[in-house]
This record gives structure tokens, C-alpha cells and sequence, in this order.
């Protein structure tokens, strides 16, 4: 027999037992009641109801289900969501290894005083680097915390020197970024948040990746099941972009030019793309940023031309192959960049390269010669 949240979920069960579903008065175990009352917290009808029920839940109950790592995503994601947070809670959430670390991070940022005082304590967020970071964003940190949290990023061994929390920003050690740009972030001070372009989904993003070589195509086509979760993890990972992009929108050019450099993954994916140009070239200086997010950037088509000139300008970044190849067939690329670039790329890059619609037609036609330049054999005909 389907289970009771199974039922509901079909709308195989009348009025009158939803409704005491949403009072969590169902003869089921608790773990089950608490699914079905976070089902019905988004239901049009009941969902008031649930929440009222969910927010006054026995805490011992509460307690046993956020620390349970089989207990089901979408109810953690519910009891970790600030809105519906409760602090008893929190130190079994922090944790469940179910719970997903990209929520931890966004609950650093804004955590109340009391969750930053949890969060310290908490065995799992001293071992991640990229925790720690973000609870160092945190308005709420005092200066003994700052202290206890660089303390910790030392341990993990993390370079700390030019680590600190944003509301201590300006009273603090500026970074040698900011000591050289403090003219244009001050020139820049007051004007609304803007994004270049819009926000890539997930598949969107690795499909371009994949377009510009940077990653593999997908081996197989997925069952229905790995499509279903596929669907799950994009809708979270939707929704955590959108939470971080509505912080960002709040903050000054100065405190997101420190996020930029001092911020996590996510963070950076969003200002990268930053209206402000101290913004956005300010995420290639994070010590923080991964070869893969640079080959990422240099595909983007929703960044802004001086991103993809900075880093065609870095030594550092273009020795990797697929940066290059990345630039060269982005059609936002700087055609004198692109020309430039050209010279480096392997035969079958260039043949793929003069095959591509995308990028303007001088770049095409003198990667065709180059190819056929390079896959001439020696004293032979160019091949055709």
C-alpha cells in the first residue's frame, strides 16, 4: 500500500483528510507527517495551515528529523530556508551530511547573532574552507569571532591575510586590488546593481561549456529517474541562485568587489557578469577562483568584452589550452583577441573553429587557412 504523502501527492485523498493533514493530526509516523506537512506548506488551500503546524512542531520530534541524513531533501531545504529557520534546530541541520553545503554557505551570510554563535561551534563548519568564508560576510561577526574564524581557515590551511568580514571592510587592511582601483569603486559608489545579460540555467551553461569544448558531452541518454533528480538539484540550485542574486543586488560596489575576490563559487558566477567593470575584474583577481571557472568565464556570453580582455591578458590564464580555445570561439570574443589567440590552437580546433557561424566571418575564413596551413603535409598540397 503507497505510502500516505505518496497519496496526497496524487490527490488521491478527500478534502477533509488534507485538512487534517495540515493540523499534523494523521496516524503516521512523525518523519512522515513533517514530509507531508512541508508538501503541503506550498498548497493553495492547506498550505497556511502546515506552516502554522511545521512552526510549532514538538522540537525533540523537530530535532530527530533534521538530524536524520535519510530524511528527504526537500525538507531539510525547507527547515534550512531563513524563513523557515529555527534556531533549535539548526545545530542538527549544520550537521546532516544531507544537507546541502551551497545552503550552509547562504545561512553563513545571513545568519542572525545567535546562528553565528552555532555555526562557530559547529564541528562541519570548521572544516569548510568555503563555510568559513562566507560566514566571514557576515554583519554579525565580532571581532573575537573574525579572529576564532581566521583561526580556523589557518588550521585548514587557507591563507587568511587578506581575509576579512565585509561590514569590517573599510575599517580594516585594504586588499592591494582595492589600494589600485580605489578611484573607480569610489567613482562607482551609489549606482544600482545591474546584470550584464541574463542568468544561464545549468543546462544552458554546460551545453555552451560543452560548445566551446570545455566540457564533455553527456555519455548516455539518462532514465527517467536521473532525468527527475537532474529536474530536483537544477530547481535547488535555481533557487539558491536567485537567494544569492537578490544579496548581491543589496550590496555596494565596494562590499561586491570584496565578494568578488573573498566570496564563494556561486557568488562569483553572478558577479562576473557584474554591470560594474571593478566588479567583475575584481573576480579574476580571488585567490579563491578555479582554473575551471576561468575556462567557464572565457565561454560566457553574458560577461562583459573587458572580462574576456582581462583574461586574455593574464599570462596565467592563458597557458591553459582550453581558456584559449574557449576565447577564440566565443562570439563576444574581441576580434583582435581572437586573431591573436588563433595562432595557438591545434588542427581540429581550427577546423572546428572555421566551421563556426557564431564568430565573425574574418575569424572563420582565416582559421580555415591556418588549418589548412597546419594539416598540409610537409612539401604537400594544402589539404582541402
Amino acid at each position: 500500500m503507497p505510502k500516505m504523502i505518496e497519496l496526497i501527492r496524487q490527490s488521491a485523498v478527500p478534502a477533509n483528510m488534507m485538512r487534517t493533514a495540515a493540523k499534523g493530526a494523521l496516524a503516521v509516523p512523525a518523519d512522515e507527517m513533517v514530509e507531508i506537512l512541508v508538501y503541503l506548506a506550498g498548497h493553495p488551500i492547506f498550505g497556511a495551515q502546515a506552516k502554522m503546524t511545521l512552526a510549532s512542531w514538538d522540537e525533540k520530534s523537530a530535532i530527530a528529523v533534521a538530524s536524520n541524513p535519510a530524511t528527504p531533501w526537500e525538507v531539510l531545504e525547507y527547515l534550512v530556508a531563513p524563513e523557515n529557520r529555527r534556531p533549535k534546530l539548526v545545530p542538527a541541520l549544520l550537521e546532516n551530511p544531507t544537507v546541502r553545503e551551497v545552503g550552509l554557505q547562504d545561512m553563513a551570510q545571513t545568519a542572525s547573532r545567535e546562528l553565528v554563535d552555532l555555526m562557530l561551534a559547529s564541528p562541519r563548519v570548521r572544516r569548510s574552507k568555503d563555510i568559513l568564508h562566507a560566514l566571514g560576510t557576515n554583519q554579525h561577526l565580532n571581532d573575537q569571532e573574525a579572529a576564532a574564524l581566521k583561526t580556523a581557515l589557518a588550521d585548514l590551511g587557507e591563507e587568511t591575510a587578506e581575509i576579512e568580514a565585509l561590514h569590517d571592510s573599510t575599517e580594516g587592511e585594504k586588499t592591494q586590488y582595492e589600494i589600485e582601483h580605489a578611484a573607480e569603486i569610489a567613482a562607482e559608489e551609489g549606482k544600482a546593481f545591474e546584470l550584464v545579460g541574463s542568468i544561464l540555467e545549468d543546462d544552458e551553461l554546460i551545453a555552451a561549456a560543452t560548445e566551446a569544448g570545455i566540457a564533455p558531452a553527456a555519455a548516455a541518454p539518462m532514465s527517467e529517474e536521473e532525468k527527475n533528480l537532474k529536474m530536483r538539484e537544477a530547481e535547488v540550485k535555481s533557487r539558491d541562485r536567485q537567494s544569492t542574486l537578490q544579496k548581491i543586488s543589496k550590496l555596494k560596489v565596494g562590499d561586491r568587489v570584496q565578494l568578488a575576490m573573498k566570496g564563494n563559487k556561486d557568488e562569483r558566477f553572478i558577479l562576473i557578469r557584474d554591470g560594474s567593470k571593478v566588479v567583475s575584474s575584481a573576480v579574476l583577481t580571488s585567490p579563491k577562483l578555479s582554473d575551471v571557472e576561468v575556462e567557464t568565464f572565457a565561454g560566457m556570453k553574458n560577461v562583459q568584452e573587458s572580462v574576456l580582455r582581462d583574461i586574455a591578458r593574464s599570462k596565467k590564464f592563458v597557458k591553459n589550452y582550453s581558456v584559449v580555445r574557449a576565447l577564440v570561439n566565443n562570439p563576444r570574443c574581441p576580434l583582435d583577441i581572437g586573431l591573436t589567440l588563433m595562432n595557438h590552437l591545434l588542427v581540429n580546433d581550427l577546423k572546428a573553429l572555421s566551421m563556426n557561424k557564431n564568430v565573425p566571418d574574418t575569424l572563420r575564413k582565416l582559421g580555415l587557412k591556418k588549418f589548412k596551413e597546419k594539416s598540409a603535409p610537409p612539401g604537400g598540397k594544402k589539404a582541402e
